[in-house]
């Protein structure tokens, strides 16, 4: 039986990504179905729901996905470590993709994919009774799940930096993400986006990537900002979190009708 319609993405964020199209997304940090509903009805391409630094654990994934899917958004998970369990109970659970952090090295990446991978590429666990097989109804799942799944992986680290063209080089490897403040305080320039040492990096992963043809991403605080590094080439890029928009809008908000009317 072949997928029909529900919360599932069937690879086409994936595909989007390999043929160059520019995505939005924005985390998903509140674990909040409610929210990630909101998010996905305001019209971002994709969700991340960070199980790094997020307010839930790998349960908020079931009701995220269906609530985000209603509206055809598929969420991307970050699990907090890569681990196989942790891996593949996200993807069992209808995770588009996954989100690797803190991975410093090609042989580190390789071994990380092989979780996102059915036997005998990976050691991804088999079961059909789940959420990313229809609960049994769609087998042939297991088929496709190996190109249809979307591959995050984070440069967070000088060490990260110096094995980027390595990394991007693997074939898996569908993005190269950028954590903005990880990578500038191991930088040694914390927060500081205009550092010399920062800019730096930022250019060797972007051309790692695009030596490589594969697509580059970061985090980054609102829409002037994404436009920007739109214009420069990245091309998977998420605006914010759940939590960040909402409290900016409510600062802004709060400040007009304090502010006395002319």
């Amino acid at each position: 039986m072949s997928a029909g319609p529900g919360p599932l993405d069937n690879g086409r964020l994936r595909a989007r990504v390999l043929a160059g199209e520019a995505t939005l997304g924005t985390f998903i940090g509140t674990a909040s179905p409610v929210t990630a509903e909101v998010c996905a009805a305001a019209g971002f391409d994709w969700l991340l729901l960070d199980l790094e630094h997020g307010a839930g654990g790998e349960e908020q994934i079931r009701d995220l996905v269906p609530a985000a899917g209603s509206y055809g958004v598929p969420t991307v998970v970050r699990v907090e470590a890569a681990e196989r369990i942790r891996i593949g109970r996200a993807l069992d659970c209808g995770a588009a993709g996954i989100m690797l952090p803190r991975l410093n090295s090609a042989a580190e990446v390789n071994a990380a994919l092989a979780h996102l991978r059915y036997p005998p590429a990976g050691d991804r666990g088999v079961a059909t009774y789940n959420r990313a097989c229809r609960f049994g109804l769609d087998p042939g799942a297991l088929d496709r799940a190996d190109h249809e799944t979307l591959c995050v992986v984070q440069i967070e680290s000088a060490s990260a930096v110096a094995a980027a063209d390595d990394i991007a080089a693997i074939d898996g490897v569908d993005v190269l993400f950028v954590g903005p403040r990880d990578l500038s305080h191991d930088l040694g320039v914390p927060g500081d986006i205009s550092a010399p040492a920062y800019i730096e990096a930022l250019d060797a992963v972007l051309a790692a990537a695009r030596r490589h043809g594969k697509a580059c991403g970061m985090l980054v605080p609102d829409g002037a900002a994404a436009a920007a590094r739109l214009a420069q080439g990245w091309s998977f890029l998420a605006i914010g979190s759940d939590s960040t928009l909402l409290a900016a809008t409510i600062r802004t908000e709060l400040g007009r009708a304090r502010t006395p009317s002319s």
